[in-house]
């Protein structure tokens, strides 16, 4: 069962509240996802500590209602406040 990404943005902001989070359906088909996570969450972490924490995020999700997802992540730009954009 495909994962509609307002539900995966949920799932997303519940973890990372400060974070900028964007999701691009790549097939149209609520199941292939390009995913971009900046938090400040992620100080001090190594990019797999970064996926695994947006992996735990999932609660599961990944390889079941969702398939396939090319994930990116980092630390906020100093320069970008707390919020949404990008």
């Amino acid at each position: 069962m495909p994962l509609p990404s307002n539900v995966l943005e949920k799932l997303l902001r519940d973890c990372f509240q400060d974070g900028v989070i964007e999701i691009q359906d790549l097939a149209g088909d609520n199941d292939h996802y390009q995913v971009t996570v900046l938090s400040d969450d992620f100080i001090g972490k190594t990019r797999v500590q970064q996926h695994q924490m947006v992996y735990q995020a999932l609660n599961g999700k990944m390889g079941g209602d969702l398939h396939a997802m090319a994930l990116k992540t980092g630390v906020l730009p100093p320069e970008t406040s707390k919020g949404n954009t990008l």
